[in-house]
């Protein structure tokens, strides 16, 4: 596949911006009421764009699954009463020409969606030769290839102005989060998609206001476009996600505090030295490599006497040990333990496969 082009954020024509998009609003459209007061009270906060989901796809029914496109003309009139641009969430083909026909600034497909293919394909040849901005939320799953698969239909129908929408994945292990980050799989999808905007929603990856300040400034550090905020002028009585929406207070205090970062680097004296580091990392990165292959290499002559003598390949206490020492050195190293589990786990299973070849 050809490389992909992008209209940076900064050609998108958005009024007044001059750092981060700021994307903010209700996680859904209530009441006209609600719309308004809301959009007043984050106007003048630095936000660029409102948002609200007007069509709520919930995971059971009965739950408020939002006003339906009514909530359209309360988009329009938030615009013509604050200037802001609008956002909405689309999720079928009906959506998106609704939305475009009230004048939506910016749509996004959610996580539920970006799963589908059959349904992406749908969108994105609706909106072919259509100039609007679409963002695109990671799937539900960690998976990058289905992520890559949704933003590459949309590039395909010739949407120029595309943004990758980072809102977490579901993950299996204990967490204080909503949904896990998993930011090396956005670093991959950086990677593999170069000059891709990426907008983070720290409101779904936290699922609690609290946390959320931590985890916006995070992706500052990792050099993000934008930020998705949800905010409530009552998030005690939003009708969906009331814990994980702001107050405009809370609003204003993340946006005062947030600390943007530039990737660029304009002293030469410290690029110097970053470049210096670098070489020295890469050497390190070598040493590991060539490592890693001596290992593999002694775990192929145990696979062999191992299946000439009829011995099972996995032994636990052998494993225990292992854990039990890279644990003690990962103190002695100041080293977080979990993520030692990560790297001995991946070694280990890569040991067993390779035994299993010999």
């Amino acid at each position: 596949m050809k490389p992909m082009s992008f209209t940076p954020i900064e050609e998108w024509n958005i009024p007044r911006l001059a750092g981060p998009l700021i994307i903010s609003g209700p996680c859904s459209a209530e009441s006209e009421d609600q719309m308004l007061e809301t959009a007043r009270g984050i106007a003048g906060l630095g936000v660029h764009v409102f948002r609200a989901g007007i069509w709520k796809p919930r995971t059971r029914p009965g739950s408020f699954e939002g006003v339906g496109s009514v909530g359209l003309n309360w988009l329009r009139r938030v615009r013509q009463e604050t200037g802001l641009l609008t956002a909405t969430e689309v999720a079928n083909v009906k959506h998106v020409y609704e939305a475009l026909r009230a004048g939506v600034d910016i749509i996004w497909v959610g996580a539920r969606t970006s799963v589908n293919p059959f349904a992406i394909q749908e969108i994105a040849d609706a909106l072919r030769g259509v100039d609007i901005p679409v963002l695109v939320k990671n799937p539900v799953n960690p998976d990058l290839d289905l992520w890559m698969g949704a933003i590459e239909r949309f590039h395909e129908a010739g949407i120029r102005k595309l943004a990758a929408l980072h809102r977490g994945f579901c993950g299996l292990e204990q967490s204080p989060l909503r949904n896990e980050p998993y930011w090396h799989l956005v670093i991959e999808l950086r990677r593999r998609i170069p000059r891709i905007p990426l907008i983070c929603d720290p409101s779904h990856i936290a699922g609690r206001r609290d946390m959320i300040p931590e985890l916006a400034q995070h992706a500052m550090r990792l050099d993000y476009q934008g930020l998705m905020v949800e905010s409530h002028r009552r998030p005690e009585e939003a009708l969906s996600d009331a814990k994980q929406q702001l107050t405009f207070d809370e609003l204003k205090s993340l946006l005062g505090s947030l600390v943007v970062l530039h990737s660029d680097i304009e002293d030469r004296d410290v690029k110097l030295k970053i470049q210096e580091l670098r070489s020295e990392i890469d050497q390190l990165d070598l040493a590991l490599i060539r490592n890693l292959g001596k290992r593999m290499a002694v775990a192929r002559r145990i696979g062999a006497l191992k299946k000439e003598h009829s011995i099972a390949l996995f032994q636990s206490e052998r494993w225990s040990e292992i854990v039990d020492r890279s644990h003690e050195r990962a103190r002695r190293e100041q080293l977080d333990e979990g993520f030692i589990d990560d790297i001995f786990q991946t070694i280990h299973q890569e040991s067993i496969r390779e035994q299993e070849r010999s």
